[in-house]
């Protein structure tokens, strides 16, 4: 504990704070039908690691991105990975000689922080629904039954749509309504369209709304 508490680890306590307030906002978000993090990966134009522009920047958001996870995601675990190694490094200058200045030990626990991010998003990525679907695949949904998770779905800002594919994989596609349809939070809806990572929904019919419900 006293390794924790010594001189120098403002930056890592300030990391951990940073992170605990990315969470709080995100589950607020999600409990008033929104969700921060697509909120964010909207407002950048971030839809998967396909969408990075060319350049230097791009480039280099590629590399660090390469699961493709939320940027939202990407930096809680760039945060987490950055505390950390910082409270090692100081715990292991306090039992060598004592803690690193602050200006000193950010960077090395920088360092390490990076290259453990980009494995980890791209661990997270394999494990967690997808949140994008290629351009490619896009037609394989079309026709897929899912629930509305983040509504309700209109024409304005999408909201989420979870779906099993033909081979069982999960997917949480981004939907709008189609024209003429309001759908509220928990409908089962049918994906009849989609182009550029964002698909349309129409309210499912009756029968396949009840097949659903008792799959579930």
């Amino acid at each position: 504990m006293d390794s924790i508490i010594q001189p120098g680890t403002g930056p890592f306590w300030v990391a951990l704070m940073v992170v605990a307030g990315l969470g709080l906002v995100e589950l607020v978000s999600v409990l008033l039908g929104a969700s921060a993090s697509g909120l964010l990966d909207d407002g950048l134009g971030h839809h998967g690691p396909a969408d990075h522009e060319a350049g230097l920047l791009g480039g280099w958001m590629s590399w660090f991105n390469a699961g493709g996870v939320p940027i939202l995601v990407l930096a809680v675990i760039m945060l987490s990975a950055f505390a950390v190694f910082g409270f090692a490094i100081q715990g292991l200058a306090a039992g060598l000689l004592r803690p690193l200045p602050a200006v000193a030990a950010a960077p090395l626990a920088l360092l390490p922080a990076v290259p453990v991010t980009r494995w980890l998003s791209r661990a997270i990525a394999r494990v967690i629904p997808r949140d994008e679907t290629a351009a490619l695949s896009q037609a394989e949904f079309i026709g897929l039954v899912g629930t509305v998770t983040i509504g309700p779905l209109d024409r304005g800002h999408p909201g989420s749509v979870r779906v099993k594919d033909r081979h069982d994989n999960i997917h949480i596609l981004r939907a709008q309504a189609a024209p003429g349809h309001l759908i509220e939070t928990g409908a089962v809806v049918v994906i009849v369209d989609g182009s550029d990572g964002l698909f349309q929904a129409i309210p499912a019919p009756q029968e396949l709304d009840n097949a659903d419900t008792d799959r579930g």
